[in-house]
């Protein structure tokens, strides 16, 4: 592999250089003189001593790595605080799409400053037209992006930083004023003027079809704006979601079916391979400039020039040489997922499944050609001559050849998609499990359908375009429907389980085993051996035998960071785990959702950070959807025993929890006032709702449910939203007892936390769960106030993310704060 693919070796030290320099931080100028010392090393060691030369070569390449590691770049600022509405003007860089009711575009203020834009049309008004180079001014209120600050939470600061959007921007539509005059670039305009008329076109097409329409803009250009993330679940469970969005695949088919075109007009080789790069990189500016695109653009880019000189293009080295390009014009991407994914699943392609297809389906699928002349049978091997005479010998019997050799050319392109399909499963085990905590079973076959379907679907949608043809939009509608049936039969039995990311050591053992497998030219037994070690971690990894990350003999309670809402996790002294509550994004009334799920995206994460398969028990204090919108995902990713409720009222939001419930086989307890009873090593009071309390016909803050744990000699009360009313009625009772840890009601809103309860209850801690510069100013200054006149401390996660509190029953431990974010991924 060393002399075949030699750029492998490159691209590997100036990766391991760029990790090993976000770890060390060296400083730059030291780091440069050692790579030039080592590399001038390397030089003079050549005529003497190759192997000396090759390592200080290698050595020279990682420091020179480590000097490519770039301080953060400081974000700018504007003269005005976040949440004021302020005039801006800017010009539009990403052209305006329309959803439902909102439209959505950036616009850069700055050079290299830009924002995000969502406008909303009141009275069901119009939006403007907003293409690429549009110069436009419009009042709007002005957000910093903000992180859920939790362990494991997705780095969005970060993540629109390296895209140079620092600030989100809210406003009317009917406040977008069109200046004089253009911006931007000419090449720009006439790309991104393509890319909005294809938009337009599907419009078109699929005008009352919004589920084709939305899944068409997304799989042909990358707009997302229109797809619906209940449209993709299904995708995402069976392991198929890959040939869903965006990537270099398209890429490579589109240029494969333009180069055919070409070469049956006759054009020159050289000439048509010219203009299919031409139209690669076209492509790849529709999109948007999408990373996955632009890579294999290079990569085909770096292909075609090597054919222009004679040589020829191995699939691990041109893979090596694009990732040392893109690694070196931005070292940061080597920590991006999706940079890791795309080329991990080209290099298990190159490693793994291009060997085991030419020693299997290889020579039979060249067999097929010429099938008319017999002569060629002896230039072949044995077996693929018997191939042949077999299928002449059927083709005799049925009476025609030509559908003989199309059955067998199908039944082998199925054989290479199941070998590609389970090769790369394999391969991309440890980052599917570590930023998506998925591993599928019945991606093996849902692939095989799924895959050459959506490949179809990506010239023939274009030639609907271009040719505004109504009978190829419906054969694509077509298309999807059946990938659609296809994913949702295999998701009926996909087992869907969900991962903890595996230790770090764990995770090296199968990268390791991973590649010693794939060199090649080693003793048979070593890679029988590499194959089996990968094959054991794979194992371990699925089946996760880690306990969670609790202490022992301990009540914890930790209050995630879920923006306005609420979701505490608390950790029993015997390691029982109950969630109560699982946060959510209120509608209001809205028919169109927001795609990010609570459940899945925030809270989920960091419990699996914590190494938690599973749950005893659920806890949903009531029905409101900023307590319970995440609440099926929690269900269905960590399969509690039992799901406890305070009261709760018919509404498609509670149906949705109880059928996921009742699916799972999941026990749900409404719960009522009770005495206290053993739970976890603690026990557990329910102080409401009463027994004889009624729900009314929509939730309520005062449905919630009401807990008191009390482990040893420190208690927590668990308040969910309850309000004055019912805090009077409990104080009136004498229900109300002291505990160390106060939930503070309701987000800590005027309504809730009266003077008697404090007074009453004299907690030492207090915590509030409340979003980050919230629409309801919650805290209420009020409430913070009766907190501090009472010496209270409190702990804010919109201030503070995260908020962890620990007793051994004897004392409470001030509160944990973990370093927060891991890797980027959506």
């Amino acid at each position: 592999m060393r002399l075949r693919e030699p750029l492998i070796i490159p691209f590997a030290s100036v990766a391991a250089g760029i990790a090993m320099g976000q770890t060390l931080m060296l400083p730059r100028l030291e780091t440069v003189y050692a790579a030039a010392a080592l590399g001038i090393l390397g030089a003079l060691a050549i005529p003497r001593n190759r192997a000396l030369a090759l390592s200080a070569a290698c050595c020279a390449l990682v420091f020179a790595g480590m000097a490519l590691v770039r301080d953060p770049v400081p974000a700018p600022v504007l003269s005005v605080p976040d949440k004021v509405t302020v005039i801006l003007e800017g010009c539009v860089v990403d052209p305006a799409l329309t959803a439902a009711d909102r439209e959505r575009f950036t616009v850069e203020l700055a050079p290299g400053a830009r924002a995000q834009v969502v406008l909303f049309a009141k009275n069901d008004g119009d939006f403007p037209d907003l293409p690429y180079g549009t110069r436009v001014e419009f009042p709007g209120k002005v957000r910093s992006p903000h992180n859920y600050n939790n362990p494991g939470s997705f780095d969005a600061v970060h993540f629109f930083a390296r895209q140079r959007i620092y600030w989100n921007v809210s406003g009317d539509a009917a406040g977008i004023k069109k200046l004089p005059g253009r911006c931007g670039n000419a090449v720009s305009r006439v790309i991104f003027g393509i890319r909005s008329a294809a938009l337009r076109r599907l419009d078109e097409l699929y005008a009352k079809d919004a589920y084709t329409n939305g899944m068409m803009q997304a799989v042909l250009i990358g707009a997302t704006v229109k797809l619906e993330r209940l449209w993709t679940e299904d995708y995402r469970s069976t392991g198929t979601f890959h040939a869903l969005v965006i990537s270099g695949s398209h890429v490579a088919v589109l240029a494969a079916v333009f180069l055919f075109f070409l070469r049956i007009l006759a054009v020159p080789r050289a000439m048509a391979l010219g203009a299919t790069i031409v139209v690669a990189w076209l492509y790849t500016g529709i999109t948007g400039w999408q990373a996955p695109v632009l890579r294999s653009a290079a990569g085909m880019t770096l292909y075609a020039l090597g054919r222009v000189f004679f040589r020829d293009g191995r699939l691990l080295n041109i893979l090596a040489a694009v990732a040392l390009i893109f690694i070196v014009a931005d070292p940061e991407q080597l920590f991006d997922a999706s940079f890791q994914l795309s080329f991990l699943a080209v290099a298990i392609i190159g490693a793994f499944v291009v060997p085991v297809l030419e020693r299997t389906s290889g020579p039979l699928a060249r067999a097929l050609t010429d099938m008319d002349q017999a002569g060629k049978d002896v230039r072949l091997d044995p077996r693929a001559a018997q191939f042949r005479l077999e299928l002449r010998l059927l083709g005799s019997a049925v009476g025609a050849i030509f559908p003989v050799v199309a059955a067998a050319r199908v039944a082998l392109y199925v054989w290479e998609i199941f070998v590609t399909s389970f090769f790369i499963q394999i391969g991309l085990a440890l980052p599917m499990v570590v930023y998506f905590h998925r591993l599928s079973l019945s991606g093996l076959s849902a692939n095989a359908i799924v895959v050459p379907v959506l490949t179809a679907v990506v010239p023939l949608g274009f030639m609907a375009i271009v040719a505004n043809s109504h009978l190829l939009a419906s054969l694509c509608a077509s298309l999807l429907a059946l990938s659609r049936w296809a994913v949702g039969v295999h998701a009926r039995w996909e087992p869907d389980w969900r991962i903890p990311a595996p230790p770090f050591w764990l995770g090296a053992l199968l990268v390791t085993a991973l590649v010693a497998a794939a060199i090649r030219g080693r003793r048979p037994w070593l890679r029988t051996a590499a194959i089996s070690a990968a094959a054991i971690a794979l194992g371990v990894m699925v089946v996760h035998p880690f306990a969670p990350v609790v202490l022992a003999n301990h009540l914890e309670l930790a209050a995630i960071d879920v923006g306005q809402g609420d979701s505490l996790l608390a950790v029993f002294p015997n390691g029982k785990l109950m969630l109560i509550d699982a946060g959510g994004i209120p509608t209001f009334g809205r028919a169109h959702k927001s795609n990010l799920n609570i459940g899945e995206d925030v809270v989920s994460p960091y419990l699996w950070t914590r190494s938690i398969k599973r749950l005893d028990v659920v806890a949903m204090t009531h029905a409101h959807e900023d307590h319970m919108g995440g609440m099926s995902a929690v269900l269905k990713n960590f399969r509690p025993r039992e799901l406890w409720t305070g009261a709760v009222q018919a509404s498609p939001e509670w149906e949705e929890v109880r059928d996921t419930a009742e699916r799972l086989h999941i026990t749900i307890r409404q719960m009522r006032k009770m005495e206290p009873f053993p739970f976890g090593g603690a026990r557990i009071e329910v102080l409401a709702p009463d027994a004889d309390y009624e729900a009314g016909a929509a939730p309520k803050n005062d449905d919630s449910l009401v807990m008191r744990i009390e482990f040893g000699a420190n208690s927590i009360l668990l308040t969910g939203d309850m309000e004055k009313k019912i805090e009077e009625k409990l104080y009136a009772e004498g229900a109300l007892q002291h505990s160390d840890i106060l939930k503070v009601g309701h987000h800590g809103s005027r309504t809730s936390s009266t003077g008697d309860l404090l007074d009453a209850v004299h907690p030492a801690f207090a915590v509030i769960s409340a979003g980050f510069e919230n629409s309801y100013g919650h805290p209420h200054p009020l409430t913070l106030a009766a907190l501090e006149q009472r010496r209270i401390a409190f702990y804010r996660t919109d201030e503070l993310g995260l908020v962890r509190l620990v007793s051994d029953g004897k004392r409470i431990q001030n509160p944990v704060m973990p370093k927060l974010f891991g890797p980027e991924t959506r």
